[in-house]
């Protein structure tokens, strides 16, 4: 059996359904709409280089302003109310520039979206999958350190490294990628995110061989 598959098995089994992504704090992994599309999509660029915790915050402070009109408003003030998600005046950029790609009606792929200034691999699938259901497969931080914790992949492997290796052994299929991804935050949050790493781990004898 395939590596990359059994870890998903085995993460499945021991954490459960996710559910992601959370939409409007709620995980029940359903099909979003257009609004919620947009919400999705700006929590993807507002959890750059923080937690979903200070994410969370950040959209809650949004309530009600989760629409292309609202989030015109000058940058300054937008940047005040995602304070909390940190880099705020960066941020605030990124979203309007984000904003002016869906006001451009270019098609929403891969291409057009990592074209988007601020807007990396790593936001751009988390937009294509969660709020597009595009076949893309998320690789964090998360990810890349469990995985080489495994032996799965090498250390300092690249992002399109990771991810070949999951397009390749895995179906293209949206749900089973949200899962996996998703696995991957909740079993690091409590093993991986802090050093050493691994400590507890109940998976680690099956792969680190």
């Amino acid at each position: 059996m395939k590596k990359v598959f059994k870890l998903y098995e085995e993460l499945f089994a021991l954490h459960g359904k996710q559910g992601w992504w959370p939409i409007q704090g709620v995980y029940d992994g359903r099909l979003p709409n257009k609004k919620e599309q947009l919400e999705i999509c700006i929590g993807a660029i507002l959890t750059q280089n923080t937690s979903w915790v200070n994410v969370e915050k950040a959209l809650a402070q949004l309530s009600g302003k989760i629409h292309e009109k609202a989030l015109r408003m000058p940058q300054e003030k937008l940047a005040v109310l995602i304070k909390p998600a940190g880099y705020f005046n960066q941020k605030a950029k990124k979203i309007h520039c984000f904003l002016d790609f869906l006001a451009s009606k270019k098609e929403v792929d891969r291409e057009n979206l990592l074209a988007v200034w601020g807007i990396g691999p790593e936001t751009v699938d988390s937009m294509l999958l969660y709020a597009y259901q595009q076949p893309y497969f998320v690789v964090d931080a998360y990810t890349k350190r469990i995985l080489e914790h495994y032996k799965i992949i090498k250390a300092h492997a690249s992002y399109e490294e990771v991810q070949n290796l999951f397009h390749k052994e895995l179906p293209r299929d949206v749900e089973l990628f949200k899962e996996y991804h998703a696995l991957f935050v909740a079993h690091a949050k409590k093993y991986y995110s802090k050093k050493p790493y691994g400590i507890g781990d109940p998976l680690l004898g099956d792969f680190k061989k």
